[in-house]
């Protein structure tokens, strides 16, 4: 099957549709229709600002949909996919009680519910059927608001989506619920291909069953939109039928389902109507505006999600998504894109593009920030404004615009994009924002940029931003070099020791010593390499340094160093990247009362990693390595290990063979499972407390 010529740029719009509808209802998720219409009137632009909530969140919606979908990757990109694979995905990624899912208790949140059954080893589709959890809880909304990934991957091919949606779906509804979200991903499919509204929606009913309620409440809207040109009107009957006092549960998938058609017909497929009515409409507004949002920016593409007001903006594409891939967490809207399209291109035999080498930033999506920003902090010029043009000379398409004006001796022009949470997002309300930093000392940052209208004499620098131990803020810079008209140029820069200061921002800076304008045209943004650092860990004054959390208790000794505390089964304590491959690692721990601990490498997610396991009570160690349920003991020997005493370890990885020294002790192995071929790395802890003085990453 060949894919739609635009397939990369609709898939961008779709990612786009799904974030802005997501942010736009965020705010007033809940509120009931009248409140909506008395207080903040007919929703037409983002309202975040009136009611002084912040715009780019985290967000289940968003973290869900971008996070559950990686089944596909984690399992080769197979069209034989199973329910059990997705299953084991939310095991790897979500946090219990802390990421992704809202944990509103055991017959109360269906995704909590689902997420212990498969705790207890039911797999799917008993972990969410009806017969376990109760027609009530299996019916509520959770598989739609996560179901747009399986339609975008599979373009044109509506009836992949709906049997892809149905067994992500199953791994935690049932029902209705299964219904609508098979409907939702066979119309996204399908708009790849199809512009009509009508069409789309016949698409969609055309994958489930004729006596189903999805399928009647459908079949009344479309009657009703016959009869009245008041979307108020149809949305009244859908109360009066189809309302929230007709379902059991907090937030049932009928009501909410029967708003997103009513939009979708009555907006007509203009992007900002469509979002107006169904966030108008109130109910689960920040679910039911990101569906439609998703729907139509496949529908129309980019240019019809720019003909309303400027949606983009604002978000600069950025998204978080929290996860147990903490570097991953904060991410944008292409980086996103192209991991959905390259899967959707793997499953029909295609291989995976990276434009400009794989480069981080590389701004080919049409009007993409990619996060940048324009930095307005003390000492910049306040003349400065960023873009994303089209642009020949380069290595794509594709760049990202600085102009400036009237840069002063002293002054610079920055242009910054978050690789770490950024100071204003520290204390966001919600989840509990967890992360990893994407860039670290010892990697190598490299920019390819291109100078054009330079009047005067001007420089560019490559520079981070970091947080300091007190919490305040604090800029590194490389060489500069000149900026050359027309000129083409590359800068690469090894970030130094920045006494362990944790980098939350990467970017570019200009500068003068006279009175200089211009434009300069970044053509990508990449590192590379391993860090070498000495990680630092968390205090009681900043609990929210660069790790993800994923252990019951984490105490914080008067020595230094960390604690962490496991109740029952194992936990971990992780920080890096997922394309971390090679690297050495050196600890210092120390086992208080544990029945393992240690360290764990190539991790990609929490149930996923090789570790070196120390076990005081067998007197062993072990190395070991975790894939979903499944533990294998590679290597072990006997030791006698002492209770309160510090064991230093180095681990390296070169090449699929793993050298570890434990003291006097020394041996290698050479790994086979080309599945954790790399990944971060961190601290393992099962049904105890270990202590950690100390804990370096190096080539």
């Amino acid at each position: 099957m060949s894919l739609p010529e635009d397939y990369l740029e609709r898939v961008y719009a779709g990612v786009l549709g799904k974030i802005i509808g997501v942010y736009l209802g965020r705010p007033f998720e809940g509120w009931p229709y009248d409140k909506i219409k008395s207080e903040l009137g007919y929703i037409w632009y983002y309202v975040n600002n009136k009611l002084k909530q912040p715009l780019i969140v985290t967000d289940d919606d968003i973290s869900g949909t971008f996070t559950f979908i990686r089944a596909l990757e984690d399992y080769g990109c197979s069209k034989d996919l199973s329910p059990e694979q997705i299953g084991n995905t939310w095991l790897n990624y979500i946090i219990e009680n802390r990421t992704i899912l809202w944990w509103g208790g055991l017959g109360n949140s269906t995704e909590h519910t689902a997420y212990l059954r498969l705790k207890q080893g039911l797999k799917p589709p008993q972990s969410g059927s009806i017969e376990t959890n109760s027609k009530v809880v299996a019916e509520q909304i959770g598989a739609q608001i996560f179901i747009d990934g399986w339609g975008m991957v599979s373009p044109g091919d509506p009836e992949m989506a709906a049997d892809l949606a149905r067994r992500a779906a199953c791994v935690s509804h049932d029902g209705e619920a299964i219904y609508a979200a098979q409907v939702i991903a066979a119309i996204e499919a399908q708009a790849f291909v199809e512009d009509n509204i009508e069409k789309l929606i016949d698409c969609g009913i055309s994958f489930i069953p004729q006596d189903s309620t999805i399928y009647r409440l459908i079949a009344d809207i479309r009657n009703w939109y016959t009869v009245y040109d008041d979307w108020e009107k149809t949305r009244e009957l859908i109360e009066q039928k189809y309302g929230y006092d007709k379902y059991g549960g907090g937030c049932h998938v009928v009501p909410n389902h029967a708003l997103i058609i009513n939009a979708l017909l009555y907006g007509k497929g203009d992007f900002q109507k469509s979002l107006m009515i169904v966030n108008t409409s109130g109910w689960d507004t920040d679910c039911n505006s990101g569906n439609v949002g998703c729907i139509l920016g496949i529908k129309n593409g980019l240019e019809g999600i720019d003909l309303g007001p400027d949606w983009r903006s604002p978000l600069a594409d950025r998204m978080y998504i929290a996860s147990a891939d903490g570097g991953r967490v904060v991410t944008d809207a292409v980086r996103e894109s192209y991991r959905i399209a390259n899967i959707g291109r793997r499953l029909v035999g295609m291989e995976a593009v990276s434009p400009k080498g794989g480069a981080r930033f590389h701004f080919e999506a049409p009007g993409a920030l990619q996060g940048f920003y324009v930095d307005k902090s003390d000492g910049c010029c306040q003349t400065v404004s960023i873009r994303n043009s089209a642009i020949e000379q380069l290595h794509g398409n594709r760049a990202l615009e600085l102009e400036f004006a009237h840069i002063c001796p002293g002054q610079s022009a920055r242009a910054l994009t978050p690789t770490f949470i950024p100071p204003d997002d520290m204390g966001m309300p919600g989840y509990r924002l967890m992360a990893s930093p994407q860039l670290y000392p010892g990697q190598t940052i490299r920019a390819s940029f291109l100078a054009s209208d330079i009047s005067g004499e001007a420089n560019l620098s490559l520079i981070v931003k970091t947080y300091r131990s007190d919490g305040s803020t604090e800029l590194f810079k490389s060489r500069s070099i000149p900026l050359i008209p027309r000129q083409q140029a590359t800068i690469d820069w090894r970030v130094p020791n920045i006494n362990n200061q944790t980098i939350y921002a990467v970017g570019v800076e200009i500068s003068s010593d006279r009175y200089s304008s211009g434009r300069v045209y970044l053509d990508y943004l990449t590192w590379e390499g391993v860090p070498s650092a000495n990680l630092i860990f968390p205090d009681e004054q900043n609990s929210r340094l660069p790790w993800i959390d994923a252990v019951d208790h984490v105490l914080y000794p008067p020595s230094g160093g960390i604690a962490l505390i496991q109740d029952k089964d194992t936990g971990l304590f992780l920080q890096g990247c997922d394309d971390w491959r090679d690297y050495t690692l050196r600890a210092s721990i120390s086992i208080h009362m544990a029945e393992a601990a240690g360290l764990a490498f190539r991790a990609r997610g929490i149930n996923r990693y090789y570790a070196l396991l120390l076990k005081p009570r067998r007197g062993r160690v072990e190395l070991i390595s975790r894939f979903d349920g499944h533990i294998s003991v590679l290597h072990s020997f006997g030791k006698k290990l002492e209770l309160d005493r510090y064991y230093d370890i180095t681990i390296s990885i070169k090449d699929d063979t793993v050298y570890v020294t434990l003291e006097n002790e020394a041996f290698e192995y050479s790994l086979s499972n080309t599945l954790l071929s790399s990944g971060f790395i961190g601290l393992v802890c099962t049904e105890g407390r270990v202590d950690c003085k100390t804990l370096s990453i190096t080539t």
